[in-house]
C-alpha cells in the first residue's frame, strides 16, 4: 500500500481478538443457576412422590422415629366363648374303634360340654384324610371354631345349615390324639390376646 497507509519496517501489528471473559463469567453463572434450578425441582418432585413426610431429628442429628398410632384392638375375649359354653358332638370317621370315646372323654376334662358320641354320618365316614373337621353353624365361625381348634391342630372347618349351638368334631384318618393340654391352654389364652400393633418405620 502506498501514501500515508504505506507500512514501514521489519515489525507488523498482531491482530487479536478481544478476550471473552465477560462472556465466559456469564455462561458460567447461567450454568450454576440452571444447576441450581434443576436440583431444586428434583427435591421438590421426590418430596411429592414420598408423601411430603417430614422426619424431625434429635440433638444427636439422628432421626426421632415417632411410634406409630396404636390401632385400637377388638376386644377378643368378649367375642370368644368358654369351653364350658360349648357342646362338642365327637364322631369316628376312622376305621379305628374307640377313637370317639376317648377323644371325648378328654374334651370333658378339659371343660367342654360334651353332646353326641359314635361313628360318623356316611356322609363322612372314612373320608376325611386330615386330622378332623369341625362342622357347625354359620355362628361357629365367630369364635366357638377357633376355641375348638386349639385342641387339635390342623383341623379342618365347614358350616352346614343346623341352626344350633353345638359343633361337630369328626375325627379323621390322620388323627392320633388331641393336642397336650398345657399347649391346647397357651393356644387358647392366645386367642384372648390382642396382636400388637406393628411399630412404625423412619
Amino acid at each position: 500500500m502506498g501514501g500515508k497507509y504505506r507500512i514501514t519496517g521489519d515489525v507488523y501489528p498482531r491482530m487479536r481478538r478481544p478476550r471473552r471473559r465477560r462472556r465466559i463469567v456469564l455462561g458460567a453463572a447461567a450454568a450454576v443457576l440452571v444447576l441450581g434450578a434443576a436440583g431444586w425441582g428434583t427435591a421438590q418432585l421426590i418430596d411429592v412422590f414420598s408423601g411430603g413426610e417430614e422426619k424431625t431429628t434429635t440433638a444427636a442429628g439422628r432421626p426421632d422415629c415417632k411410634p406409630a398410632p396404636k390401632a385400637t384392638a377388638e376386644p377378643a375375649a368378649a367375642t370368644l366363648p368358654k369351653p364350658a359354653q360349648i357342646t362338642v358332638n365327637v364322631y369316628n370317621a376312622t376305621p379305628r374303634s374307640g377313637l370317639a370315646k376317648a377323644t371325648a372323654d378328654e374334651l370333658k376334662k378339659r371343660g367342654f360340654v360334651i353332646g353326641k358320641v359314635g361313628n360318623a354320618p356316611a356322609a363322612y365316614d372314612k373320608k376325611i384324610p386330615g386330622t378332623g373337621l369341625l362342622l357347625g353353624s354359620p355362628d361357629a365361625t365367630k369364635g366357638t371354631f377357633s376355641v375348638v381348634g386349639t385342641q387339635l391342630k390342623g383341623a379342618t372347618t365347614k358350616v352346614d345349615a343346623r341352626t344350633t349351638a353345638d359343633v361337630d368334631l369328626i375325627i379323621g384318618t390322620a388323627f392320633k390324639t388331641l393336642d397336650p393340654k398345657a399347649a391346647a391352654d397357651a393356644a387358647l389364652v392366645a386367642l384372648t390376646k390382642p396382636k400388637p400393633p406393628v411399630p412404625g418405620r423412619c
